[in-house]
């Protein structure tokens, strides 16, 4: 049993060690922590075929990865969604799946598997960064499926163009001269990470501030019925042979248990932040080691067209938006 369990930890270190210098530098510097594990991790590519490090990135890219989507649970409560109203509601549910639609069309257009247009759209229309490592985990691999690098890719192309967002969403809204729930909705509802999506809307006002990360939270929350249902397609997609692939991720349930437990009080508001805290961590430590197993030529692979799909389903889920807030403006 020791021998077994010390083989994980020089991977594990390492990812923990890339992912503390990345919180460190975006705590300082203010560029995104899941861009510095990025590329922090893929500096130590060399190190991915180490027979020492190996187990550890391996447990650090795929375990560690669901158990920080998992604790991403104890941030959402029922309450604060239903404060929202149904318009917002509907603004969310429609801007998700209409980004998904697009970005699955789009990678047929441009010669990319159903897979790749799951999780550049799911990315975008979820939670960014963290729905594509969720999504990653879900999704067919191989041939017709997704490869690590379009991963890496994909989060480092939602990073930057929510990034870009944050910056430029805010003086949008200024020149826009909306009130501040629309405001609020608008932020929440389009730019990709959570973060960026606080950053955004707390540089406008606090009640655009709130309101941006109430609906952001329920963006998040819709990683539930999104990942099940890919699951589930994934199974039909795959030959069994033996293996659980396409059964309901356990993970998946493990957020949806926290988010009840938060809704009904259960988790105090300290270890609610605990849990907040380690889900950010374990996500960081995760996409560290993905940066790890990938290299820059692999990367280049991916090739431009696929930059052209998310930037596509970034506008179109902005141009959604402010087609669906004229019904509350």
């Amino acid at each position: 049993m020791t021998v077994s369990l010390t083989k994980f930890v020089p991977g594990l270190a390492l990812a923990a060690a890339i992912a503390f210098v990345a919180v460190f530098l975006s705590a300082h510097y203010g560029a995104p922590v899941m861009l510095f594990a990025l590329l922090f991790g893929i500096a130590f590519n060399f190190l991915s075929q180490s027979d020492g490090f190996s187990p550890g990135i391996e447990l650090s890219s795929s375990r560690l990865l669901k158990i920080g989507v998992a604790l991403l649970g104890a941030r959402i409560t029922f309450s604060d969604v239903a404060a929202l109203g149904v318009v917002p509601v509907m603004i969310v549910i429609i801007c998700l799946f209409t980004t998904i639609g697009i970005g699955v069309f789009l990678s047929s257009q441009f010669g990319r598997s159903r897979a790749f247009g799951l999780l550049t759209g799911g990315a975008v229309a979820i939670c960014g960064a963290s729905a594509a490592l969720a999504l990653t985990s879900v999704l067919p691999k191989g041939k017709n499926g997704i490869g690590e690098q379009d991963t890496i890719f994909t989060v480092i192309a939602v990073t930057s163009m929510s990034t870009v967002a944050m910056v430029f969403y805010p003086v949008i809204i200024s020149y826009w001269g909306i009130n501040d729930t629309a405001a609020g909705v608008f932020l929440g509802a389009t730019i990709h990470d959570v973060a960026q999506v606080v950053g955004a809307g707390y540089s406008v006002s606090t009640e655009v501030g709130d309101t941006s990360t109430i609906v952001k939270l329920l963006r998040v929350a819709m990683l539930v019925p999104i990942i099940a249902a890919i699951s589930l397609l994934s199974a039909k997609d795959q030959p069994t042979s033996g293996s659980v692939r396409g059964s309901f991720p356990l993970f998946l349930v493990g957020f949806v248990a926290l988010a009840f437990a938060n809704s009904m009080g259960w988790i105090p508001a300290q270890v609610g932040t605990l849990l907040g805290e380690l889900s950010k961590y374990a996500l960081v430590m995760a996409l560290a080691a993905l940066g790890v197993k990938t290299s820059f030529a692999k990367l280049i692979d991916v090739g431009p067209l696929a930059m052209a799909i998310i930037v596509i389903e970034t506008i179109w889920i902005a141009l959604v938006a402010i087609v669906g807030l004229q019904f509350i403006l």
